[in-house]
């Protein structure tokens, strides 16, 4: 039986599923209003950077926020690339597969993330542990099942690829970035030394090094796509996503997994992330009024929620 203390700490990670849903959600409702998937995702960054702009300097005082400028100019090169990659690049694999998927398919695909995470470790040269890999592989199964449910509703072949691909993009690239981050902070690939690490151990402030950094990839990709001028309401959906998943999301679940006492709890709070695919589900059905999927997607679904509690658990082991 979980103590109070698990509780309270997995009901503030299942809330922060809830807010990172969003993502999903409201990525799929600017699709269906004829947003264009480059502004969903350039919009959403630039909310980022007006809002932690604003955040850190109340909550951390304006000499840290002086610094953390300082620390990202100093190290404009590696931010620009880190980014670029983990950031903008998983990013706009997000956004590109909500055109052609529901947003809880896009959920579902992007935990193959799980799989991508110890893959992009022993890149960069880390020793990976075999405990939960099982797992790991059984996620990529639901995510296969799922996208086969989708071939068996009649959905095309081209479609559902269009779909996954971004999606298995976006997997990959955010642990690479991420990983780059904790790399460099401690000293681990070469040339990349950044000054001032220790900020990096605020969530909020690796956020804002790595929005900031993906600036010249979203310049970039206006450029090249030149997208249609987004509408007021794209605009705004895009800061509720900021809000809600950028901000919200991500201090509720930092703050749930930095007030556990034991590797137990840490693996309890990590698990809620699993709600993402139930959330997005249940709340398109709600909301926007999508056909509850066929027997096999419901198969597909409950392999990766399973499979993502059975890996967190057993990492904490």
């Amino acid at each position: 039986m979980m103590t109070p203390s698990t509780f309270k700490l997995v009901a503030i990670g299942i809330a922060s599923s809830a807010f990172f849903s969003a993502t999903f959600l409201l990525n799929e409702v600017m699709h269906l209003r004829g947003g264009d998937w480059v502004w969903s995702a350039v919009l959403r960054f630039i909310f980022m950077i007006l809002l932690l702009s604003a955040i850190l300097p109340l909550t951390k005082g304006a000499q840290y926020f002086r610094t953390v400028l300082t620390s990202y100019f100093r190290n404009i090169r590696f931010w620009i690339v880190a980014g670029g990659i983990g950031f903008g690049l998983f990013y706009s694999g997000i956004c590109l597969a909500a055109d052609y998927a529901q947003g809880w398919i896009v959920a579902a695909t992007w935990q193959v993330t799980v799989l991508a995470s110890p893959l992009v470790l022993m890149l960069f040269g880390k020793s990976v542990p075999r405990k939960g890999l099982v797992y790991s592989f059984l996620i990529v199964a639901g995510v296969a099942i799922v996208n086969y449910g989708r071939l068996k509703g009649g959905v095309s072949l081209d479609e559902v690829l269009h779909g996954v691909l971004p999606a298995l993009v976006a997997a990959v690239t955010y642990p690479i970035g991420n990983q780059m981050v904790n790399g460099a902070r401690h000293g681990q690939l070469g040339r990349f030394r950044l000054v001032n690490g220790a900020i990096l151990e605020n969530p909020m402030t690796c956020v804002l090094l790595m929005s900031l950094g993906s600036i010249p990839y979203w310049i970039g990709l206006i450029l090249f796509m030149r997208p249609p001028q987004p509408s007021s309401m794209q605009v705004f959906d895009s800061f509720l996503v900021a809000l809600l998943s950028g901000v919200c999301a991500t201090s509720l679940f930092y703050f749930a997994r930095n007030s556990t006492a034991s590797a137990m709890q840490i693996a309890a709070v990590d698990a809620t992330l699993a709600g993402e695919v139930v959330i997005t589900l249940f709340a398109g059905m709600l909301f926007m009024g999508e056909l509850a999927p066929d027997w096999i997607s419901w198969l597909g679904v409950g392999v990766i929620v399973f499979s993502l509690i059975g890996y967190c658990y057993k990492s904490s082991l």
